[in-house]
């Protein structure tokens, strides 16, 4: 067999680990943004205008709201307990043990009851744009995080032998991200 030479980072010895290294990557630091965005735009709405809808609701309305504002605020809290974690530990002011321990505390993946549309008919506009921007980001979280779990666990890629392993691995990530839903 031909020499098989590790993929090395420009100027380190260290082999590439996608999962571990895409906390360090611009799509985190966008995903990151968007997340502490999204967080602060919930906290607004539901503290002011959101606030103020609730109040004239109709009854059933109005708990459908508390209860979906309450899923929103805990969901928010979560994404960004994970986000911040993440760029902790890129940063270097967390270990990747402290990170992980952290995170398995953590509820990234959706184990809730989803809304259905008779609850959402209800609900005002904003609230429910909130939501869905919500479930959306917290998809693709846990898909970050099965895939940075999987790269966490593997063995490092070594170019030419497993490369095909590396895509395979992501595309089975990519896939099972899905029949995880409820």
């Amino acid at each position: 067999m031909a020499d098989v030479k590790p993929i090395h980072r420009a100027q380190s010895a260290e082999t590439i680990a996608f999962g571990r290294d895409f906390a360090s990557t611009e799509a985190f630091k966008s995903l990151f943004r968007e997340g502490m965005t999204l967080v602060e735009d919930a906290a607004a709405y539901l503290d002011g205008p959101g606030r103020d809808e609730a109040r004239r609701l109709p009854r059933l309305s109005a708990l459908a709201y508390a209860n979906e504002s309450m899923k929103l605020t805990t969901r928010m809290m979560q994404l960004a307990s994970w986000l911040l974690v993440r760029r902790a530990v890129a940063e270097g002011e967390m270990t990747e043990e402290s990170a992980t321990a952290q995170i398995s505390r953590l509820r990234i993946n959706k184990n809730e009851i989803p809304v259905t549309a008779a609850q959402i008919k209800g609900l005002p506009k904003r609230l429910i744009e909130l939501i869905q921007h919500s479930i959306r980001l917290q998809d693709r979280v846990a898909h970050a995080d099965t895939i940075m779990k999987t790269a966490a666990e593997s063995e490092p890629v070594i170019a030419g032998r497993n490369a095909v392993a590396l895509q395979h691995l992501l595309l089975r990530s990519a896939f099972t991200r899905g029949e995880a839903r409820p």
